[in-house]
């Protein structure tokens, strides 16, 4: 059992469900605030290393104010996206993990605050930027084949939209080391960006390598479980003459014969339980 099973088993009661959803509120008042107040966000609410190094502790938590997208055109598509994103990593994880991620992505995006400041002696506030990207990669390992529409027209698999974000990230943190872009203010942002990019990364790394068996969360196994329940909860009624079990080809059940043995199949679709003479010699119901 790793670290993670670990904590869950420890703490799993306390984790928040739906997290994503609250966020997404978090994002669209901060979008509306950032409309009402422009300035308000940067001022009093974003994560800014000296200001919480001299009390303003609330900024750990209000810098996710900060929505993914800042037009009033693509807001929308921005928040569904994530909301979309956060809910389907929340219903293969578990509350739990999927809480565990996002908020190590938080604590990380802190220590990437703090790093900055005390090499740089500036306070330069890092977003949420990166904190999305690190649950789009988390989703394009689980849901690599899912299609997205590219500018709302050309369907591509999340895997190519991945492996392009990781790009971005190498690119942004290579920025951050080379010496060409090390003077003055921009090399301060290129720093800060390249740590932020780095965190997120490491996040997402620490998480995959301690969830290695991540079959368990693909989505046929996803299915196979649900429909596994499914087959559960049916076989603890029992049929009109008392039987619990019977065969869908034949009609046999355990009251005709006792040694007879009835498996589910995975590979039709519905509720179809199969003694052991038709199990694997039956058709398929599609």
């Amino acid at each position: 059992m790793n670290w993670i099973n670990k904590l869950e088993r420890k703490f799993g009661r306390y984790a928040i469900h739906n997290l994503m959803h609250y966020i997404i509120i978090l994002y669209a008042v901060g979008f509306v605030l950032n409309l009402i107040a422009p300035g308000f966000y940067m001022e009093y609410l974003s994560l800014n290393a000296n200001a919480i190094l001299h009390g303003q502790i609330w900024r750990i938590v209000t810098f996710l104010l900060q929505p993914p997208d800042g037009s009033p055109i693509f807001i929308v598509f921005a928040l569904y996206l994530y909301y979309m994103i956060g809910q389907n990593l929340e219903a293969a994880w578990g509350a739990f993990r999927f809480n565990l991620y996002f908020f190590t992505g938080v604590l990380f995006h802190l220590i990437a605050a703090l790093i900055v400041y005390f090499l740089t002696g500036i306070s330069f506030p890092i977003g949420t930027s990166y904190l999305n990207l690190s649950l789009f990669f988390a989703f394009a390992a689980l849901y690599p084949n899912v299609e997205f529409l590219l500018f709302f027209v050309i369907p591509i698999k999340v895997k190519y939209l991945a492996l392009l974000d990781g790009a971005f990230f190498a690119f942004t943190i290579l920025q951050g080391i080379l010496p060409a872009y090390a003077g003055g203010v921009f090399g301060i942002m290129y720093k800060a960006d390249a740590i932020a990019a780095f965190v997120s990364l490491l996040n997402f790394l620490i998480f995959y390598v301690s969830s290695r068996n991540m079959k368990a969360y693909s989505p046929k196994e996803i299915r196979r479980k649900q429909a596994y329940k499914k087959q559960v909860h049916r076989a603890e009624h029992t049929y009109a003459n008392g039987a619990r079990h019977r065969c869908a080809v034949c009609g046999r059940t355990e009251l005709d014969d006792p040694n007879l043995e009835f498996r589910y199949c995975t590979k039709c679709n519905g509720d179809y339980e199969y003694c052991q003479d038709h199990l694997f010699t039956h058709e398929h119901v599609k």
